[in-house]
């Protein structure tokens, strides 16, 4: 839950309560005299030893001193010695009551009451008691801790031990004040008050003051005295796992809060609320009560609280896979720990970022940030923060593949979890050994670690951690190929989700059982299993979600529809796979696109794609269309389960309605060619001369010597086309439109050669789509436009801008991009085509640009491009800055515009590249289509300046004699070829959307 307290429930566990916080304990229980009765060797190593952990506890050093008490208790235990025996333990359980672990407190507690009560030692019997009802308070259990409270009061009065009488009664109060009953808390913290003055403490007086002030407060405003009762239950029950219970609990102390305008109270309830909403799988209310909590809190000046918040709501976007918001968030908590010295949350904060790093596969980046994480825990004995650092640096070897790190770094966290009988800790250490095993393919080591750890899961009733445990083993036994033992321990793991209403962890059950039923040939339950897996998903999806976190959260669900595909397949369901594969791609898109056309927001998620769907499209825009999909299977290689590509399905479309299915074999490529499809991809383009340029560290393979190398497009060829050339039409101007998935949104369709060299671009009209459904909302944005003739006035023309200074990394110096005096000349024989007037040097200002683009019907902007791979927002256009702005407008400016061009031309490089995701490309294409544009041609690499301006000149000549894009783009390509026939010249270019 929030590591903050709330402030007054705070003050009130103090009152009376001199052990909390933990510096302010009462001298610790010392051993009897009667230690000289024991063996001399064996009394004088017990004694040093419970000496030192003294010693140790005093000045804070916990996990030292837990060491030293455990050995001494072990020779007090072997020297059936029962005093010494007792405060040991009881000093062992402070231990753990320091760290929150109350279980653990009551334990060694009780170990101690009844050694107390078995050698008749009614003082430490008493001094046991008031202790474990502190712990007992703590934990929320005022009945007990009343009760035990009562026993140590008796006690003390027997031995008219007059300071242990009034912690006694100060516990008293403190158990009725959090039971809301004021006016018996106030008659004990009197009794306490009374008691002190006899004794002249004034501390203890002090102490015994406030509290009758404040339950006298309590009195006079009973509401928030309720609210504060109903916060901190909210958070116990939080802090055990129950969700529902919590939830109801917080939401009442919120309408109180409300009701008596203490925004504080209301700030942390908000707070609350949305770590439960986590929990639950509402990603949408987490991210509504968090940033309502925030705004309350910043108001407020709590900066505690403001960095708390923003921690939460960043592991909120970790979870919808928004890591550039989850990084900012963690950023600014980190920042806000830093300027006020908060250590702890300075940790949090260096823990969270390295989570956020690993899920985004820059693992040694995480790593520095666990070894800071790792050095502060150490220094501030924060041993939950040294188990989680070190848990993580094993989690982000592992990915590494450094297999002897993560075991390393896991035993190290197993240890100090079973120094501090961590119970929890402990099984999810052994969990993570087993996933290390797992990646070694040692799979009865990896079984036995998981085992262990559903043991523990199920010992202390955590049903997360027994979810973890059977998930893994799930996944081991299906590693081994034991079908039956993966198919049993994935319906025990989906039980559990349904039980706890984890809907999250329910949709991956149903997925991973699919994946096992497949695996054993069983097909019918596969599909019946992976469908309401996709049904899981699609509810979850069905929240109000922002499009950036859409696409991040369908991520994570892949691999369902990937199966699904296959499982159809293998019974021949080739239609239904189809249907199935359209459905797996471009749905926020689609979804964007829809809500932005009826100009309403959609509350679901829109029509599933049919083949009647997909046909009338087909039909509607007088074209072929052809959906790739890549597959990819588990393999057993070196004795290592590994996910790698088998097949690649393609499914044609033809305008009749007709829809055909074939398949290539991508196994060859990793098996004999060393090699994967997206590399092939990489290298085909090196192999011409095409490059890209990076932003933000994102490294773009080049080979300089790439005349030298083998022609790829010829392979790909073979892959893409061979297995479906019968059924592409014989009449060059008709249009083939290809639906990638992947890397192939970076293949050169109009480059690839057949076997006798011949370019596909010379046989077909190509164009390019996310998904089959984009292009039907694409033609309807063409309908709400219109078409016109292109005609100067109406278009937006701009050339070699005064460049912007751009950051070649995060962190870095900005550098100024340099000049492009080409792309000025392309953009002046443009506007004299066009009879207009382009937006040179420093006329071509982004707010002089963002001001025109509503206006204007064909844009065409020849400068720098500028992709991001990571997030693909951040892909960029570069244009003259004005002071206001850094001159760099991004896809996620241009997504808030509303655009009615017919046409925008990005004369830059990589315009048409970005972030890959199931989603399509996210960059500066789909930004500009989401805005209104329902044509755009975008570059796939580094685009020349002298060839470019003759293929663009040639298609602005072109399109003037015809409206049909497609075609104009093909003939310019054709013109071009012929004065510059390698294809990095001549075939960045791609066309999405619609044709005419």
């Amino acid at each position: 839950m929030r590591d903050r307290k709330f402030s007054l429930t705070a003050l009130i566990t103090l009152i009376l309560t001199v052990s909390l916080p933990i510096a302010n304990l009462p001298p610790l229980f010392q051993v009897s005299q009667v230690l000289a009765q024991t063996p001399q060797d064996r009394k004088a190593e017990a004694d040093r030893l419970f000496k030192q952990g003294g010693e140790q506890y005093q000045t804070n050093q916990f996990k030292v001193a837990l060491q030293s008490w455990k050995q001494a208790l072990k020779i007090y235990q072997a020297l059936h010695y029962s005093p010494g025996e007792g405060a040991a333990s009881i000093n062992i359980g402070l231990v753990y009551y320091s760290f929150g672990n109350y279980t653990k407190a009551i334990d060694y507690g009780h170990k101690s009451l009844v050694i107390a009560r078995e050698i008749k030692d009614r003082r430490n019997e008493g001094e046991v008691l008031r202790t474990l009802s502190e712990i007992y308070l703590s934990s929320g259990d005022y009945a007990v801790a009343i009760d035990y409270s009562w026993q140590s009061l008796i006690i003390a009065r027997e031995f008219k031990n007059r300071q242990s009488e009034i912690l006694a009664l100060g516990n008293l109060g403190n158990a009725y004040y959090q039971q809301g009953d004021y006016p018996k808390a106030i008659e004990y913290y009197q009794q306490a008050l009374s008691a002190s003055r006899d004794i002249k403490n004034l501390q203890l007086e002090t102490l015994a003051q406030q509290g009758i002030t404040a339950a006298q407060k309590s009195i006079n405003n009973p509401q928030k005295a309720e609210a504060d009762r109903l916060l901190n239950q909210g958070i116990q029950q939080y802090q055990t796992n129950h969700f529902e219970t919590a939830l109801k609990l917080l939401q009442q102390a919120l309408i109180i809060y409300r009701e008596i305008r203490d925004r504080q109270g209301e700030g942390q309830s908000l707070g609350n609320l949305g770590n439960v909403y986590l929990n639950l799988g509402d990603y949408t209310k987490a991210i509504e009560y968090q940033q309502y909590s925030l705004a309350i809190l910043r108001e407020i000046n709590d900066e505690q609280g403001e960095g708390q918040s923003l921690g939460d709501l960043g592991i909120v976007y970790l979870h919808l896979g928004d890591y550039t918001k989850a990084i900012e968030c963690q950023q600014q908590r980190l920042s806000i720990a830093r300027k006020i010295k908060d250590y702890y949350s300075e940790g949090k904060a260096l823990n969270n970022l390295s989570g956020i790093y690993i899920y985004l596969g820059e693992y040694l980046k995480a790593i520095d940030y666990l070894e800071q994480r790792l050095k502060i825990a150490q220094k501030i004995n924060d041993y939950q923060g040294e188990g989680a650092a070190l848990a993580n640096l094993g989690n982000a070897y592992l990915y590494l593949g450094d297999y002897a790190k993560a075991i390393d770094y896991s035993q190290q966290f197993l240890t100090i979890a079973q120094e501090f009988e961590d119970l929890q800790r402990e099984g999810k250490a052994l969990g993570n050994l087993g996933n290390a095993y797992l990646g070694l393919g040692e799979y009865q080591k990896a079984i036995e670690y998981q085992q262990q750890w559903l043991a523990i899961a199920r010992e202390i009733k955590y049903p997360q951690g027994e979810e973890a445990a059977l998930s893994s083993l799930g996944t081991t036994y299906l590693a081994t190929g034991n079908y039956a033992k993966a198919i049993d321990y994935n319906q025990q793991f989906l039980t559990i989700a349904q039980k706890i209403k984890d809907r999250h962890s329910e949709g991956i059950g149903f997925s991973n059982l699919g994946i096992a039923f497949y695996k054993a040939s069983k097909f019918t339950l596969s599909e019946q299993n992976l469908f309401q897996g996709l049904k899981v998903w699609e509810t979850l999806r069905n929240q109000k979600l922002n499009d950036t976190n859409k696409v991040s959260f369908f991520e994570t669900q892949k691999p369902t529809y990937n199966y699904l595909q296959q499982v159809l397949i293998a019974q021949n369901k080739t239609k239904e796979a189809l249907e199935i594969s359209e459905r797996g791609r471009a749905r926020a898109f689609v979804e964007l696109l829809t809500s932005r056309l009826s100009g309403k927001s959609i509350s679901q998620i829109p029509d599933k794609p049919t083949i009647s769907l997909l046909q009338q499209i087909a039909k509607q825009q007088n074209a072929t269309l052809v959906e790739y999909s890549i597959i990819g299977d588990d393999f057993k290689i070196q004795g290592k389960q590994e996910t790698k590509e088998s097949e690649l399905y393609i499914w044609v479309i033809k305008p009749t309605g007709e829809v055909t299915f074939r398949k290539a074999d991508l196994k060859p490529l990793w098996q004999k060619e060393n090699t994967t499809l997206a590399k092939l991809v990489t290298t085909s383009r090196n192999s011409i001369g095409a490059r890209g340029t990076a932003f933000r560290g994102i490294n773009v393979v080049y080979n300089p010597n790439a005349p030298k190398t083998k022609n790829n497009l010829k392979r790909l060829h073979e892959l893409l086309i061979n297995p479906i050339a019968d059924l592409l039409p014989k009449n060059s101007n008709d249009r083939v439109i290809f639906i990638p998935q992947s890397s192939l949104f970076l293949v050169p369709f109009a480059a690839l050669q057949d076997a006798d060299g011949k370019y596909l671009i010379e046989k077909h009209t190509i164009l390019t789509s996310p998904s089959i459904q984009v292009l039907d909302l694409t033609h309807k944005q063409k309908q709400r436009i219109g078409t016109k003739p292109i005609q100067g006035k109406d278009t937006l023309i701009v050339g070699n801008p005064t460049m912007p200074f751009v950051a070649p990394k995060i962190g870095e110096t900005p550098q100024q991009l340099i000049p492009l005096p080409g792309a000025e000349q392309e953009a002046t024989a443009i506007s004299k085509l066009l009879k207009t007037e382009p937006l040179i040097g420093n006329k071509a200002t982004e707010a002089t640009v963002v001001q025109r683009l509503p206006q204007a019907r064909f844009v065409h902007l020849a400068t720098h491009g500028i992709f991001d791979d990571v997030q693909g927002l951040n892909s960029g256009i570069a244009l003259t800055p004005s002071g206001k702005d850094d001159g760099l407008l991004t896809a996620s400016e241009i997504l808030d515009l509303k655009l009615n061009a017919e046409l925008v031309v990005l004369s830059a490089c990589d315009t048409g590249r970005g972030r890959l995701t199931g989603d399509g490309v996210i960059g500066l294409s789909r930004s500009l289509i989401s805005a209104g544009v329902p044509s755009v041609l975008v570059s796939l690499w580094s685009v020349p300046d002298a060839p470019t301006a003759l293929l663009m000149t040639e298609f602005y000549q072109n399109l003037q004699k015809s409206p049909d894009k497609a075609q104009a783009l093909r003939q310019a390509m054709l013109t071009t070829m012929k004065n510059h026939p390698n294809p990095v010249d001549w075939a960045a270019f791609t066309l999405i959307g619609e044709a005419q």
